[in-house]
């Protein structure tokens, strides 16, 4: 079969969080007030589900189905695209959640590096993307990077060369790496159709200026609706009024840094921005200390609320 080619996928992605109960299960009656919260009060029409961000490597297959079902049945005729990260330690399940991704009408797939036993070359995490794309072939297959979670820092501009042979249904690449010299070869490379998404929050000024036509992170959630204005201002050409945008998120989150901000910090300040109830995250992970919660909750209001 060939490869179903959709609307290229541009502009800002929300990568959701998993909105779990104060017992650990997942709660899928947030997901529908949750689509609503990010298009209607953040102006994001993306997602990206079931990544770091959700949790994705602390939940089951079959949780990680009931969520991309309900996800993309929530937003059907309210986002423009569903993105479902798929990429899983075992060959076998990455390929059951793909094939699985297709049915519940996703609108691309996402693949993380396997970060237990590693691919140590190139042609060996080409191989593993190759079959888990396999399993969804009309799907746009999207290559997840972020070698500082997965410990995989291959170089993405070496997995580029020949990937649309390997993968026909390749479009293209969340970038959360670092390295933009490494993006910036990328984009000098890359195809016309692909989206170039960039995956640090805090410096995607600088991805978009690399050549980024898109952007995939967490705080979109909560920021998405001041991050569109970023983006706007960078395509009228006021980098003075981007930067302005670009600084204060980093205010916010070089002061969470400072307080240890980790996926319980940034659960617990969208939950309460947006006054849905997403739990706390799953163990290992440990719950936003109140005293954390607060602080951070007062800083985003402070630097969201300056002219």
């Amino acid at each position: 079969m060939a490869p179903a080619v959709g609307k290229k996928l541009t502009g800002l992605v929300a990568a959701t969080f998993t909105p779990l109960t104060p017992q650990g299960d997942i709660n899928i009656s947030e997901i529908g007030p949750y689509v609503d919260y990010l298009t209607k009060k953040q102006a994001v029409n993306n997602i990206f589900v079931n990544g770091t961000t959700g949790e994705s490597m602390s939940l089951s297959v079959e949780e990680r189905k009931t969520l991309a079902e309900e996800w993309c049945q929530n937003a059907r005729g309210k986002m423009e695209q569903v993105i479902v990260h798929v990429g899983c330690m075992s060959l076998k399940d990455s390929q059951e959640l793909a094939c699985h991704a297709a049915k519940v009408g996703a609108d691309g797939i996402a693949v993380i590096a396997p970060s237990f036993f590693k691919p140590r070359t190139v042609d060996a995490l080409l191989k593993f993307l190759q079959q888990v794309a396999s399993a969804a072939p009309t799907l746009p297959f999207y290559y997840y990077h972020i070698p500082a979670v997965t410990g995989v820092d291959l170089k993405a501009r070496d997995i580029l060369e020949g990937i649309d042979k390997l993968i026909p249904s390749f479009m293209g690449v969340k970038f959360s790496g670092r390295d933009l010299m490494d993006f910036g070869q990328w984009v000098h490379c890359s195809r016309p159709q692909w989206s170039l998404l960039y995956g640090v929050d805090e410096q995607m000024l600088a991805g978009l200026a690399m050549g980024a036509n898109g952007a995939v992170g967490s705080t979109y959630n909560y920021v998405g609706s001041q991050i569109n204005q970023l983006m706007l201002a960078f395509e009228q050409g006021d980098l003075d009024r981007a930067r302005t945008i670009q600084f204060k998120l980093q205010e916010l989150l070089s002061y969470a840094m400072e307080l240890g901000f980790d996926l319980g910090v940034n659960k617990q300040l969208m939950s309460d921005v947006s006054g849905l109830c997403l739990g706390p995250p799953r163990l290992p992970l440990l719950p936003c200390p109140p005293a954390t919660a607060h602080a951070v909750a007062e800083k985003y209001r402070s630097v969201f609320s300056k002219q």
